[in-house]
């Protein structure tokens, strides 16, 4: 599947749970570790494993592993690493505080907020 596809598809993944503020930074000029980090917000611990269940499920199914997984006990910010894209949804309050569009302010930003046109 072609990268791009995939951060819509996360994406949509993403909305199809509620998750909100959906940010896919672009990291390929400034980080060799992925190109790049889709971020979202969940309002609950029970929104926060909803979503990255769902996400981890369906790349699942369609034989996308999940090479590194971290958060799953606290769910303040579960982090799913699929090598070229990492996502990371966080609860509102934890986002917040650690800040990763700040800290990656110099890459590029798109943000989502609605299922992309080329998935609908």
């Amino acid at each position: 599947m072609e990268e791009l596809n995939l951060v819509d598809e996360i994406a949509e993944l993403i909305l199809s749970k509620k998750g909100y503020d959906i940010k896919v930074l672009d990291l390929r000029k400034l980080a060799s570790f992925a190109d790049d980090f889709i971020i979202c917000s969940a309002d609950s611990d029970t929104q926060v494993k909803a979503i990255s269940d769902e996400i981890d499920k369906s790349l699942r199914k369609q034989g996308i592993k999940c090479y590194h997984k971290e958060g799953t006990d606290s769910l303040n910010w579960v982090l799913l690493d699929y090598f070229d894209i990492v996502v990371h949804v966080f609860k509102k309050e934890s986002r917040e505080f650690y800040n990763l569009e700040k800290l990656w302010g110099d890459a590029p930003v798109r943000e989502i907020n609605d299922v992309p046109e080329s998935i609908s």
